[in-house]
């Protein structure tokens, strides 16, 4: 498909793009009158061959401290960091002879290094390749810096839940995703050792390198010698670039195309029915503690359910306790205790807890299959009934990219129970996803918890979604514990109203106890409510989802219209009960303000909290 682009931009690439091609077709229209007969072939022939193995010699060595250098400058902060990739780049501001010239002052005759080596290290072919890392390696390492930084820090540490350590998950992970980048740059730093001029002749003027070779022959014969020595030069060149493009091509490549998830089907998990798990729940303590700057995060929860969520507001510390439960961060103190031993003892490759990050956390360069089969110790069989199980077969090659949402969060699942594991975190598996393919999602979710051998952490900050996937919540805000415990009674007895706020109460009143299940709402309403007993005589705050208040004709509580609104495909009447205002639902209008209706609250769905 043709693109139209703005006319300045397309004059101002124009006229450099014609301007940097010019000088190659000036090149070619004086090849007629070059001096071909001139040339001294052996001795070309001979500084070409310096060239290629010196550019060679020096991109193996930066390739093998240059790519290291750039992960560390990536992955670290701070002052000194800073400073250190400032002077690693320094090289590529001076001037190619200044560059010679501060290498003298290291390996000239005259320094102590020179002296040691018998001067062994200018004039040389050693010397050739010195001067050409020092001026080249820039190049890669601002490339493998770039490609690292791009990488996610979250992956390396979904690879040590999976049971890699640090060095593998380098290997096995972030430098496989980073190759396509660091290739090109180790391309860029081969071209400009090959080429370099300036710092090899102040380090070693002989033997002629080819760009030396060709300073020396401009000198002897003039331009006319010069196509014909520079040949070599421009074949080089265009066939290594052609190399980094072909490389880079591939790569991309390689990391599958994405596809819309309408298009790839989707197999309706499988009903938990006799495989559910019965074994005996383990218990689980843990206690957190992490103080980062003004924020301090301090979390307590001994539990035995199986089922487990934490929800709280963004910001309140929830992705945080994951992150410390599975060792991608260090706590300042405490400890994640299952049946009374301490998972925080062991390194995170041995902590038998399964990560799965918000992004799912997918490493994108392997097929599905090579997800599923990058836990240590994980078998193919295995494999292959998680991909039945999951609905997944057939899509074994496909890559993350050209997995849907749902395909991808299954893998990731899958992933993380192929080795033995007794906690699954899950860090809000469904943000950011539409409703409906977030309803189905969670589904299957539920169904699959049935079947794992393993308590399952979910982090989110929807109510609905801890109310159906979990068994016991845990409030948290600003890095403290609200209130914990058994989902239902959560729901019913909040501890207080910001508690009450985040389980999503809608509705909110206020009353006075005035019997174990009714409060007085003031005017001689009184409301009965569902749930453990109340304390007689205390002052309670309490709420109602609309969608539990309803109008009847036979109502018990009776109250005055005061606003109508259009929600939707339904009408929100906003009543006076008592002293307080309520929301409810009608399916029709026309009941104008000021009119008395009765009603119906579900009392089961009523949550009562302490003022």
């Amino acid at each position: 498909m043709s693109r139209r682009f703005p006319a300045p931009l397309t004059w101002l690439a124009s006229l450099l793009a014609l301007y940097l091609t010019a000088p190659l077709l000036a090149g070619l229209y004086a090849a007629g009158s070059s001096g071909w007969q001139n040339i001294d072939s052996a001795a070309l022939v001979k500084a070409c061959g310096i060239s290629i193995a010196s550019a060679t010699s020096a991109a193996a060595i930066i390739a093998v401290f240059g790519i290291p250098l750039g992960y560390i400058l990536a992955r670290s902060s701070g002052r000194a960091m800073a400073v250190l990739g400032f002077l690693v780049q320094l090289p590529l501001a001076l001037p190619p002879l200044t560059s010679g010239i501060l290498l003298l002052f290291l390996i000239g005759y005259a320094s102590p290094l020179g002296q040691v080596t018998g001067g062994a290290l200018t004039d040389s072919f050693a010397g050739i390749v010195l001067a050409e890392v020092f001026v080249a390696a820039p190049f890669l390492i601002i490339a493998a810096r770039s490609a690292f930084s791009e990488v996610d820090p979250a992956l390396e540490g979904v690879a040590a839940s999976l049971g890699r350590g640090r060095l593998e998950s380098f290997w096995k992970v972030s430098l496989p995703i980073a190759r396509p980048s660091i290739v090109s740059g180790l391309l860029l730093a081969w071209l400009r050792a090959f080429g370099e001029f300036g710092a090899t002749v102040m380090v070693a003027y002989h033997p002629y390198s080819l760009p030396v070779y060709t300073f020396v022959a401009f000198g002897a014969q003039g331009l006319p010698a010069m196509l014909p020595i520079i040949l070599p030069t421009l074949v080089v060149a265009l066939i290594m670039l052609a190399i980094s493009g072909a490389a880079f091509g591939f790569f991309r490549a390689s990391q599958g195309l994405k596809v819309p998830s309408e298009q790839v089907s989707s197999v309706p998990l499988p009903q938990a029915g006799s495989a559910a798990v019965t074994r005996q729940p383990s218990v689980l303590n843990i206690e957190l503690h992490k103080r980062l700057g003004t924020f301090t995060l301090d979390m307590s929860w001994r539990t035995q359910a199986r089922r487990l969520a934490i929800l709280g507001p963004s910001g309140s510390g929830k992705s945080l306790s994951l992150r410390l439960m599975s060792g991608l961060d260090q706590p300042d103190g405490g400890n994640v205790t299952v049946d009374g031993e301490d998972r925080l003892l062991r390194p995170p490759m041995r902590r038998q807890i399964g990560y799965v990050p918000q992004n799912h956390g997918l490493f994108p360069h392997l097929t599905l299959l090579e997800n599923l089969l990058f836990p240590r110790g994980a078998s193919k069989e295995e494999a292959r009934q998680w991909l039945a199980l999951l609905g997944l077969e057939g899509l074994e090659q496909r890559r993350p990219a050209a997995l849907s949402l749902g395909q991808q969060q299954r893998v990731a699942l899958a992933r993380a129970l192929m080795r033995p594991v007794d906690l699954v975190l899950l860090d809000e598996p469904f943000s950011a996803l539409d409703a409906p393919l977030r309803q189905r999602l969670r589904e299957e979710l539920r169904l699959l918890q049935a079947r794992l051998d393993a308590t399952t952490i979910l982090v989110t900050h929807d109510p609905s979604e801890a109310a159906l996937l979990a068994d016991e919540i845990l409030v948290l805000a600003e890095g403290r514990v609200l209130q914990v415990g058994p989902s239902r009674e959560l729901f019913r007895r909040p501890a207080s109203e910001q508690v009450a706020r985040l389980l999503g109460a809608q509705n909110l009143a206020e009353g006075r106890v005035v019997g174990p299940r009714h409060i007085d709402v003031g005017e001689g309403t009184v409301v009965e409510v569902g749930g453990p007993d109340l304390v007689v005589g205390q002052r309670v705050g309490w709420s109602s989802p609309p969608a539990h208040v309803r109008l009847a004709q036979d109502g018990p509580y009776c109250g005055t219209i005061c606003e109508v609104q259009p929600v939707g495909g339904v009408f929100e009447l906003v009543a006076k009960l008592g002293h307080n205002v309520i929301s409810l639902r009608a399916g029709e209008g026309g009941i104008a303000p000021g009119t008395t209706v009765r009603f119906v609250i579900d009392q089961e769905f009523v949550q009562v909290w302490p003022l």
